[in-house]
Formats: structure tokens, C-alpha cells, sequence
């Protein structure tokens, strides 16, 4: 059974191993790139839920379509939002949204945070890529994997606030606890209970 919702979640942030690739333009040293890309429909690594649930999240093609025509990304160093690194409303983050990724492109500024930032990078001290955002939109389903329920949730529709390259490429544990997934749970049980019930009625009449 699959449940899709529209939901008000709050920002989530997530985290991925992207090999960050970075080039500095010949005769212009202030000219620092860097770039990456968030694969769509790709599963992430396992996560685990406040409950200790198993879930797998793909975002869907098209998940951040509306959201780039409507407001602008800022690039971060490390989510810290007083440490703008760039901005799509300046050029300085490009955003290029297609059918299999989201690549990005951000220029490193000359300030200290910009050159502490390209220093770490270059040093592959900083080898990923975290971006926030606001689901409004996913479809929860579930299967039994090794004798075990994994929960995955597909990401449809979501408001893109920031990419930040970060130090810890990858999905933490407990970083899931949408409403969404307990609705999903919820509604599991409800058809669960129902079957069960239509099951004993159908065994009372057979008995009968």
C-alpha cells in the first residue's frame, strides 16, 4: 500500500557522498568553482526514524521544479547562514535542474570564509554535498526486506532553501520524523485492523 500526502513539514537537511569536482580558471585565481549534483530517483542510504524504523527516501525528477522558478537557492558554508559562499540571485550559485540530477555550480568567494572553504575542498577535507529543504509533498509505501519493514518514502514536490558542501557526506541516523511517515504507520494499521476484522466475519459466517 502505497499513501501519497501533501505535508507542512519543517526544513529537513540532508546530506549526500558527492565528490565535489572544483576548478580555478587559468590567470584568474579569484575565479574558484566548484560543483556537484543531488541524483534523482536514486535510493539513499538507510536511515532510521526516532522509533528505530528503517527508511529509504528518493527524490523524484521534477521534486524541486517549481521551487527553483519561484524563489532563489544561497549557497552555505556548512548551513551556517552567516557564511554566504553564493547565491542564484547573484549568478554566483547555478542551479541546473534536469530529468536524472540537480548539478550545481558555485563560485567561491574571495572573503576568509570562501578561502578557508576552498583550502579544506582542495584539500579533500570537504568532500560532500548537504542541501535544506521543505517537503510539501510525498507518497510513504513500505516492503519487507530480510524479514524486516523498510519504509520508503518518495519525494515529490519540495522547496530547495540551500546547498552547502560539508565535512559528513552522508544521511545520519534520526534525521526522519515527518508526520508524514507516522500518517502512513497509521493508516497501515487502520487497513491491517480492518482485514483482520473482514477476515473473522467471513470465518463467523463460514462457521455458521
Amino acid at each position: 500500500m502505497a499513501q501519497e500526502k501533501k505535508t507542512t513539514q519543517t526544513k529537513e537537511v540532508r546530506a549526500i557522498p558527492v565528490k565535489l569536482e572544483i576548478r580555478a580558471s587559468e590567470g584568474d585565481e579569484s575565479k574558484r568553482t566548484i560543483t556537484g549534483a543531488i541524483k534523482y530517483d536514486t535510493d539513499s542510504a538507510d536511515m532510521r526514524d526516532w522509533y528505530g524504523d528503517t527508511i529509504v527516501e528518493q527524490i523524484s525528477a521534477g521534486a524541486f521544479t517549481d521551487s527553483l522558478a519561484a524563489r532563489q537557492v544561497v549557497g552555505l558554508w556548512s548551513h551556517d547562514t552567516s557564511q554566504v559562499l553564493g547565491n542564484t540571485k547573484s549568478g554566483t550559485l547555478r542551479v541546473m535542474d534536469s530529468l536524472k540530477e540537480l548539478r550545481f555550480e558555485l563560485d567561491i568567494p574571495n572573503t576568509t570564509v570562501g578561502n578557508d572553504a576552498w583550502e579544506l575542498i582542495q584539500r579533500g577535507d570537504v568532500d560532500g554535498v548537504s542541501f535544506g529543504m521543505r517537503v510539501t509533498k510525498d507518497k510513504w509505501s513500505s516492503e519487507k526486506r530480510d524479514d524486516k519493514r523498510i519504509y520508503k518514502r518518495l519525494i515529490l514536490n519540495a522547496e530547495l532553501y540551500e546547498i552547502s558542501p560539508v565535512a559528513f557526506p552522508a544521511y545520519p541516523a534520526n534525521e526522519v520524523s515527518a508526520r508524514s511517515l507516522d500518517d502512513f504507520k497509521a493508516s497501515e494499521k487502520r487497513a491491517a485492523d480492518q482485514y483482520e476484522k473482514e477476515k473473522m466475519l467471513i470465518e463467523l459466517d463460514l462457521i455458521g
